[in-house]
């Protein structure tokens, strides 16, 4: 759960041509962002009204006074510490775009990996499995495997009202509203049938790191924190499993890069007998407990 962090230090574009913006604003956040070209080019294409691809193909336009205004609120904005999701309200996730707001943390790209695992593992249309994913939050996950699985319908449980409003706003502009069903409740508290796969993004940062980390000032406390050991969320959720998780279905978490151990740990107590394994990201850090029973 990486956090998105933008601490410019000066918040005053270059009058000018849109190409001299886009040098300014990257220069403004290349020492605090991994992508400072793009980030520069996504606020230059909010503040003009213009398609990305259009400030890249127009470097020459003028940038106008209203936009050249715009763009030095957002970039104070940024230095006050709002994340540039959230001014920018929407960012992708599997390719596709998604609302955002601060009910609900910002999509990550190391949570693609339980997308994908998902796809890879899961037949649900073709076992005829129920589906959930716990902790909606943006509703990223249950909106893009029910775009990908069509027919098939999803449970998806939050405990924020707010989180589950943005979710279904997320799944309306995806249009897969008729087949994803929003309960607000704690885990699987608010169902009572067993699945054949069960996601969960839960919070699982630890208390005490989280008040070290920016994004614990720019992101939802209760979606990132998951109390003292970061497994407090998580450790319930995989005790709910021996009622909740059918023969031969999967369950999908992720987790902490240092939990590894600690969670593959726990399922197997929890559930002898399930193949248990602990997938990585990108990074080659531990992101997924897969849970096979």
């Amino acid at each position: 759960m990486k956090p998105h962090v933008f601490k410019p230090k000066e918040s005053k574009p270059a009058l000018g041509t849109v190409a001299a913006a886009l040098r300014q604003t990257a220069r403004v956040l290349e020492t605090v962002s991994e992508t400072p070209g793009l980030d520069a080019q996504l606020l230059l294409a909010q503040v003009t009204g213009r398609p990305r691809a259009w400030v890249l193909a127009h470097g020459e336009a003028p940038l106008s006074l209203t936009a050249s205004q715009r763009l030095a609120r957002q970039l104070a904005a940024l230095h006050a510490g709002t994340a540039l999701p959230y001014l920018l309200g929407e960012w992708e996730f599997f390719g596709r775009p998604f609302y955002v707001a601060p009910s609900a943390l910002i999509p990550r790209p190391e949570t693609e990996l339980l997308v994908e695992t998902a796809l890879d593992v899961a037949k649900p249309k073709a076992e005829g499995l129920p589906v959930v994913d716990v902790g909606t939050g943006s509703g990223c996950i249950a909106v893009t495997l029910a775009s990908a699985w069509e027919d098939v319908h999803i449970l998806a449980t939050d405990r924020s009202p707010g989180a589950l409003q943005l979710a279904r706003k997320n799944a309306g502009r995806h249009q897969v509203s008729d087949r994803i069903t929003f309960l607000c409740g704690d885990l699987l508290g608010p169902l009572e049938t067993a699945f054949g796969l069960i996601c969960a993004n839960l919070p699982y940062i630890p208390t005490h790191r989280l008040a070290l980390l920016e994004v614990g000032r720019r992101e939802p406390i209760a979606a990132l924190d998951g109390g003292p050991d970061g497994l407090e969320l998580i450790r319930r959720l995989i005790q709910q499993l021996p009622k909740r998780l059918r023969p031969g279905g999967h369950a999908l978490l992720e987790m902490d890069e240092t939990h590894g151990e600690a969670v593959h740990r726990l399922a197997a107590e929890i559930l002898p007998g399930a193949h248990i394994t602990v997938r990585k990201d990108l990074a080659g850090d531990d992101r997924l407990l897969v849970i096979e029973r």
